[in-house]
């Protein structure tokens, strides 16, 4: 029986996403300029971005790394959660203006409206808004998602105003889950939820797993669709690093302790601890009372 001591604390959440890039300055540009994300930080080969100082995107500058092959595990989308369907419609619209052709589509999940897109090296995006937990509906356990049509036109019309055109920033963004495509459904599961902590939302079968801490529709997801049977990640562009943040120090020691408990091999600087998924997909944990993690290269 799963009691607290198995699971991540309710109040955990997504820190930010780090990805190996091949062209510095025009990722950059991207996550500035189309996804409109402050510049936190630029020095030494790594931009940060984020809103109000907390940083989302870290852009570690790698030229020389190959391009991961489409079958491989890693990365399926980061997404970014906007405060308002205003902010949602404010970095959709400067996506599209600024590289239209990086839309891939749209959808209504019944707890959230979503806008995906590739960024310029092929990274999965995705923009979204939560709707109100009070409206979202669980059913033997299991949250109901679904991917119903959006249209993207009609969001615009009804949500995008003179004051978000004037300022695209406006309003709060972050990191809300990361979406990784792996080899092996239950191998994720055992990993995230079993050893990790992380509960079950819903499934899809043995194709798709949603997990999340506190009841959140999902914090991380992971998919075979096209990377079914794909072994451990070599260095590639792409995904370097995941950050979780765990409400405090004590959150983080017990999450730690188990994973220790479970064998897995953990790094441990004194304020954060790395481990690796069965992809070797880097996954940080780190308490919210300590600085992000993310100013410096992913290891």
């Amino acid at each position: 029986m799963t009691t607290a001591a198995d699971l991540l604390a309710p109040a955990t959440t997504m820190g930010a996403v780090t990805l190996r890039v091949g062209d510095l300055d025009r990722m950059v540009a991207y996550y500035r300029d189309a996804v409109a994300l402050d510049v936190i930080s630029q020095h030494g080969g790594v931009a940060v971005l984020g809103r109000g100082g907390v940083p989302s995107m870290v852009l570690e500058h790698a030229p020389e790394l190959r391009n991961p092959g489409p079958r491989e595990a890693g990365l399926f989308h980061t997404a970014i959660v906007f405060e308002t369907e205003e902010a949602l419609a404010a970095s959709v619209y400067s996506v599209a203006q600024r590289f239209p052709n990086s839309f891939t589509g749209s959808s209504d999940h019944l707890v959230s409206k979503a806008f995906y897109f590739t960024d310029p090296e092929g990274n999965g995006v995705e923009l979204y808004w939560d709707r109100d937990r009070s409206t979202w509906s669980w059913t033997h356990g299991q949250l109901e998602m679904s991917t119903l049509y959006l249209d993207p036109n009609a969001f615009l019309q009804e949500h995008l105003t003179e004051a978000v055109l004037a300022d695209p920033r406006v309003g709060g963004a972050s990191i809300g889950h990361v979406h990784l495509s792996v080899g092996d459904v239950p191998q994720a599961r055992d990993f995230y939820v079993d050893k990790l902590g992380f509960e079950v939302t819903t499934s899809f079968g043995p194709s798709a797993l949603f997990v999340s801490a506190g009841g959140y529709h999902h914090h991380m997801a992971m998919n075979i669709w096209n990377s079914a049977g794909a072994g451990r990640r070599q260095p590639t562009l792409g995904l370097g690093q995941v950050e979780i943040v765990l409400p405090d120090a004590e959150s983080l020691g017990a999450t730690h302790e188990r994973l220790r408990h479970h064998g897995l091999q953990t790094r441990d600087d004194g304020r954060t601890v790395t481990v690796a998924d069965p992809w070797d997909n880097t996954i940080l944990l780190r308490p919210a009372d300590a600085a992000s993690a993310t100013a410096t290269p992913a290891a």
